[in-house]
């Protein structure tokens, strides 16, 4: 999969970035959004594969979305047998964000990024657009910290592993009012606290990666996003735990359902009969092969932003392969001739 595909899906992330850059700064997280989607699905259907989505986005507030079900790739074409022999390719399930942290590139902040993963068909978990509860550490921390210990045991855990002080952590948290405990309590334990606004996929990979000066990523965000966080910890071999959240009151700034009994039954008629059960990394992205793609919309820890130049741009991705087990970060130089670019500004 990684030798067959590899070079393409960075270059889906990076066309999805590239769009989306376009609207930076302009106050418009719904276009931002619009426009990536619409790169990232042109590029898809141009590649020798059968594709389906099981995890799109834009559900919640109904903006543009790559939905659930929907087949990519010029192998899922009606004239696909012109193309190829559809019977011969491996079915892949697609994970998608095309503009992780939508609000950031409307309003010029750091830290957005497109973002897929993929595995074969039935190897990522089809997440239902509720929230979740994640922690996300180093891979010298897998299966130490524990999503069920309270957040002093696991900065106590933490900081045994990495050898450092509690002082010395850094914790992303989600800026939000479910959080106002856990940010005390985090504080009181004397880590020190990174709020986010948005993009916790990013924070969640951070964590693997020594230098990025994140060190554990605790709370509530979007379930679909932590089955992508998940999927690139896999590769990283980092620390992910998932568990999924249903009651409204848990998450005070809405969910899918108008109550905890109704998201049950919601979750029961998905085939998850435990809606208490918390998943790990090999649990939210099982496949045998797993690969993780993102390139930076705007600047961020990991990568920077879509630079604009005259005729041309540049991106960074990166790319993660639980097949080959690297983490390439790729920095490219896009050029277009003077027509096409007036024509795409």
């Amino acid at each position: 999969m990684e030798s067959s595909i590899g070079l393409e899906i960075i270059e889906v992330v990076e066309q999805a970035a590239i769009a989306s850059a376009r609207w930076m700064g302009k106050g418009e997280k719904n276009t931002a959004d619009h426009v990536a989607v619409e790169a990232m699905r042109e590029r898809m259907n141009k590649i020798h594969m059968r594709g389906r989505i099981v995890i799109g986005e834009g559900e919640r507030d109904e903006a543009p979305m790559l939905y659930i079900g929907e087949e990519v790739g010029i192998c899922t074409r009606e004239d696909a047998k012109a193309f190829c022999n559809p019977d011969e390719l491996v079915e892949i399930d697609i994970a998608v964000d095309p503009c992780e942290g939508t609000n950031l590139v409307a309003y010029g902040q750091n830290g957005s990024m497109a973002v897929l993963a993929i595995s074969e068909k039935g190897g990522l978990f089809a997440a239902p657009d509720f929230y979740m509860k994640k922690l996300a550490a180093p891979p010298v921390a897998r299966g130490h910290v524990d999503i069920n210990k309270s957040a002093t045991e696991n900065l106590r855990i933490l900081s045994d592993c990495m050898h450092r002080s509690v002082e010395e952590l850094v914790v992303v948290v989600m800026d939000r009012p479910r959080h106002k405990e856990l940010i005390q309590e985090i504080r009181d334990a004397g880590a020190r606290v990174r709020l986010i606004s948005d993009g916790d996929v990013s924070a969640a990979i951070c964590c693997a990666f020594a230098g990025s000066g994140i060190h554990c990523l605790m709370g509530i965000g979007a379930a679909p996003e932590g089955v992508i966080s998940a999927a690139a910890m896999r590769c990283l071999g980092g620390h992910f735990q998932g568990q999924l959240i249903y009651d409204p009151e848990v998450v005070k700034t809405g969910l899918i359902g108008e109550n905890k009994e109704g998201n049950l039954a919601r979750l029961k008629e998905m085939g998850i009969t435990d809606g208490d059960r918390v998943y790990n990394a090999e649990e939210l992205a099982s496949g045998e092969t797993v690969l993780f793609a993102a390139c930076g919309i705007t600047p961020g820890t990991l990568m920077q932003g879509v630079q604009f130049f005259h005729n041309g741009a540049r991106t960074q991705s990166l790319v993660i392969s639980s097949q080959s087990r690297t983490a390439r970060f790729v920095d490219t130089i896009h050029m277009y001739d003077k027509l096409e670019y007036i024509q795409l500004r």
